[in-house]
Formats: structure tokens, C-alpha cells, sequence
């Protein structure tokens, strides 16, 4: 890195590392508010000129503004009122997804001076989700060898709630052979198995229908249900085994559709057609996973290109059945890694042009910095010219600021373009560019000066009034009014010489 930092000494550059830029710098502590998700449009979720201990009006006169991330309006700052109201409906599920918090992080920006508060809109779940299975109907190929005892397992239900709002039982109708058991796994997530009570007859009943029931556990709770269709088989004593009971595994993010991710292997013990093996996806995320098998090979393919930023690792279950119906199960984590496949982004939140030259340190622009990639890919410098009288300062978290380096001289330079380039530390490096323009206005700092120190005229005597006997001049470095001139005499001396009622001057 400090390689490659030699090699640009063009530029000064300002290294903006999210992580190291602590909440405390700003001056205030997060402000953080709740609310349920689903809330109507227009509520109210705080007053911020109370909340800050602000003075009434403040927040307009300072012109304050509301920033979330890329740039979505989910709240409006009455900057009279200091009310901070609801734009929209907020869904936990679409904005969080299974997050818990679910924390919305907003930035309020004043501007003169500038100041920055962290504001968090955290939304808590309500149960307006109903559980539901995958398929309307599974399929069991249960052999009329099982003993009681045996488990057979089913597909969970998918619940977008999380919580006590989320799937927390199981349910099936009303029968002589099965009960269901509701277990849990180590997220928490809730799965059915059905049990078997009483050995099955094939010849006294071949087939047989239940209702399987998911319940969250809102108030009031909902339900979904699924039909689980039984076909008693004749014997098969051996289930399929995996080799391994959990496969891991990383694939980049860029890899192309089709790529092979894995190679799963289950072996039978049973001869013949109950010992052929067929694989398959039993359970991995619905129909949106990126992922496909082959039923005889057991390869596991991409079906869809994938993308860290929207997904960075999938669970899924593989299912063996062989010909007389029995099954077994493995688990694969797949772990999706970053590529840097996203260029940082710039966006300019105040601007301030024209300048008066001979200011001291001004701001002239805020903007914020985001890459929404990890690690170093993730990580940006931003930089300007290095022959421009500007510093880069990076303020709070993503915030940076560009302010004069000293006064400004219209007279030299009147107008700058400032190019500030923001490149990531990913390989490899993404840039963008942002070019502003800053005029400077001028400031009455240069008094006039004559083109010659001293004039010389000469004058017959005995002249007529209003004749003509020469011409000074003078010019001012600055412009518009600041340079407009004006000339008059002054007083001489000799009270006795009146210079006045024997000369006069045009004033322009």
C-alpha cells in the first residue's frame, strides 16, 4: 500500500476507515427511537429541537437536513416544528430482512455551522405474516417395514416475522399412525418431524392424507397448513447416508452460472432398485436460492449469479431418496466471498460558491463516501489536486469536508475546479470522480494606482475658461464597484493658491 502511494504524489490523499471514526467525534450521542414497522405515513417519531436541546427555530435558520443511506426519503424534518415524521410505511422484513435489531441509521446535517447527530429508527416486528410451506403437498414413500419409533422429516415452514412472531409449533390432523414433533435448530428456527406411532399396512391402507399446521406465536397467531400425502412401499431396510453430515464450502461472488460448487456423495446398502440414490434440494431458502443439483451425480451448480451485498452466505439441505422411498439428509453452508465488484460512490451534500477572497478557513463543500463492498474493498481514499489551495478533512463516519487551506486572492485566481477522486483499496482499485466549481467574489482589498507617480502639464497664460490641459489615470486590480473610480483634487498647501477656483477634474 505504501507502494502504491508513492507512485501518485500528485495527490494528498485522506485514508476514510469506517470503523475507526467513533460517534464521540461529533459531540453527541446517538439519538435512538422505536416504533412499531407498518406505521402509517405523517406519524410523529420524535421532535428533534427538544431531543437535542435546541433553541426554537434553530433547525431552520441552521438549515438542517435529514441523510439515510442512498438517499431514500423514509422521514421529513419539519424544520419549523423540529418534528421528525414518518414519509412512509416502513417494512421491517424488506428493509432488514431476518436482522434483529433492525436499526435504521440516519444523519442530521446543520449547516451553518456544520454539525452532525446520528439519529437510529429502530422498528420492531409485528406479526402481519403468515406461515407457509414451500409446496402445497409433500410426498412420504414410507416402506410398511418402519417401526413405530421411526422419524420422518418434513419441510418447515417459512415465517418473513421473526420472534415469537415466527413459526414456534407444528400440528397434524387427527389419525391412527403419526404424530408430529416441533424441534429446533441452532438459529432458533423451528422444523416439524413426523413420527411414527403405529406400524402401516400396505395391503390394509396403501395410502394416507394429513394436514400439517404451522403456528406463530403473535397475537392473535397465524397459521398455514400443507397436505403431507403417505404412500405405504414394500420393504426397504436401509436409508441412504451422506458422507458427510455438513459440506462447507466458498464460492466468489463473480463465479459464472452453471460453475460447479460442490460435489455431494450418499451411499445405500440395499441392492437394486432400493438402492439407487437420487438427490435433491429438500430445503434452501424457497424458490429465490441460486443453486441446483444434479439427481444422479449429485453435483450442486449455480442457477443464478450471486452478490455478496445482497446475500453473503446460503444454508441449504440436500435429500438422498432411493427407489423404495427412505431418505437421508445433509447440510451445506455456502459461504459467498467479496469481490470488488463495486465502485465507491460520491454524493455532495452542501456546496458553497462564490467565496470572498480573504477569508479565513472556510468549508466549502460536505460529501459523503460509501462503497458497499467489504473489507478492503470497501475501505476508499479520497483525494484532490495537490496544487489547489484546498484541504481534504474527514469530519463523521463517511462525512468528509473541503475547506480553503488560507485566504483566497481573486486578483490571482478567480474560479477553481476541484476534481476529488475516490478510489477503494480493493483489487482491483474502483474509482470515482467528482469535479465542483468554486468562484471566488471579490473583496475591496487593492486601492487604485495612478500609471505614473507624477504628471506634468503645461499651461499658456492668459487662457480661456474649460480649456483642456491634460489627462491623468489610475487603475484598481479589483472588480464591479471595488473598482469603480472616482478623482478629485486635493487642498494644496498655500492657503494663499486656490488651487480649486483655478482647476478643476472630471470625476470619472
Amino acid at each position: 500500500m505504501e507502494t502504491a502511494l508513492r507512485q501518485t504524489p500528485e495527490k494528498r490523499q485522506v485514508f476514510f476507515l469506517t470503523i475507526l471514526l467513533l460517534w464521540g467525534e461529533a459531540g453527541s450521542e446517538t439519538i435512538r427511537y422505536s416504533m412499531p414497522e407498518e406505521t402509517e405515513s405523517g406519524y410523529l417519531v420524535a421532535n428533534l429541537e427538544k431531543d437535542l436541546r435546541l433553541r426554537v427555530g434553530e433547525l431552520a435558520t441552521r438549515g438542517a437536513q435529514i441523510h439515510y443511506k442512498g438517499n431514500k426519503e423514509l422521514l421529513q424534518l419539519d424544520t419549523e416544528t423540529g418534528n421528525l415524521l414518518l414519509k412512509e410505511k416502513l417494512d421491517r422484513e424488506e428493509l432488514c430482512g431476518v436482522t434483529e435489531p433492525c436499526l435504521l441509521h440516519f444523519q442530521l446535517i446543520l449547516e451553518n455551522p456544520v454539525q452532525f447527530f446520528q439519529t437510529d429508527l429502530q422498528l420492531t416486528d409485528i406479526n402481519d405474516h403468515s406461515p407457509e410451506f414451500p409446496h402445497k403437498e409433500m410426498l412420504l414413500k414410507i416402506p410398511e417395514s418402519a417401526q413405530p419409533g421411526t422419524v420422518f422429516p418434513l419441510k418447515a415452514a417459512q415465517d418473513s416475522d421473526i420472534g415469537n412472531n415466527a413459526v414456534q409449533n407444528y400440528t397434524v390432523s387427527s389419525n391412527l399412525h403419526f404424530h408430529v414433533v416441533t424441534l429446533s435448530r441452532a438459529d432458533g428456527r423451528k422444523y416439524p418431524e413426523l413420527v411414527l406411532d403405529r406400524a402401516l399396512d400396505r395391503e390394509e391402507q396403501p395410502e394416507l392424507t394429513l394436514t400439517l399446521t404451522a403456528v406463530d406465536g403473535g397475537s392473535p397467531p397465524r397459521s398455514g397448513t400443507t397436505t403431507v400425502r403417505i404412500e405405504v412401499v414394500d420393504i426397504n431396510d436401509n436409508a441412504p447416508q451422506f458422507v458427510q453430515s455438513l459440506y462447507e464450502v466458498q464460492v466468489p461472488e463473480n463465479s459464472p452460472v452453471d460453475a460447479l460448487v460442490l460435489t455431494v456423495s450418499a451411499m445405500d446398502l440395499d441392492a437394486g432398485i432400493h438402492g439407487n440414490v437420487v438427490y435433491s434440494l429438500f430445503q434452501g431458502g424457497g424458490a429465490s436460492q441460486p443453486f441446483a443439483i444434479h439427481g444422479v451425480t449429485g453435483e450442486i451448480r449455480l442457477s443464478k449469479e450471486l452478490d455478496f451485498e445482497v446475500t453473503n452466505h446460503y444454508n441449504i439441505e440436500i435429500a438422498a431418496t432411493d427407489g423404495g422411498g427412505f431418505s437421508g439428509k445433509c447440510n451445506v453452508a455456502v459461504q459467498v466471498l467479496d469481490v470488488n465488484d463495486n465502485a465507491p460512490e460520491l454524493t455532495i451534500r452542501k456546496l458553497t460558491s462564490p467565496i470572498p477572497e480573504n477569508s479565513l478557513e472556510t468549508v466549502v463543500a460536505v460529501f459523503s463516501v460509501s462503497d458497499p463492498d467489504s473489507g478492503d474493498n470497501g475501505r476508499v481514499v479520497c483525494s484532490i489536486q495537490n496544487d489547489l489551495p484546498f484541504l481534504l478533512k474527514p469530519t463523521f463516519k463517511n462525512y468528509y469536508t473541503l475547506v480553503t487551506e488560507g485566504p483566497l486572492d481573486r486578483e490571482s485566481r478567480a474560479e477553481y475546479n476541484i476534481t476529488i477522486t475516490v478510489t477503494d483499496l480493493g483489487t482491483p482499485r474502483l474509482t470515482a470522480q467528482h469535479t465542483i466549481t468554486v468562484q471566488v467574489s471579490d473583496v475591496n482589498d487593492n486601492a487604485p494606482a495612478f500609471t505614473q507617480t507624477s504628471y506634468t502639464l503645461f499651461v499658456q497664460e492668459n487662457n480661456s475658461p474649460a480649456l483642456h490641459i491634460g489627462t491623468i489615470s489610475a487603475t484598481d486590480s479589483d472588480s464591479g464597484s471595488n473598482a469603480h473610480i472616482t478623482y478629485s483634487l486635493l487642498p494644496t498647501h498655500d492657503p494663499q493658491l486656490a488651487l480649486s477656483s483655478l482647476i478643476s477634474i472630471n470625476a470619472l
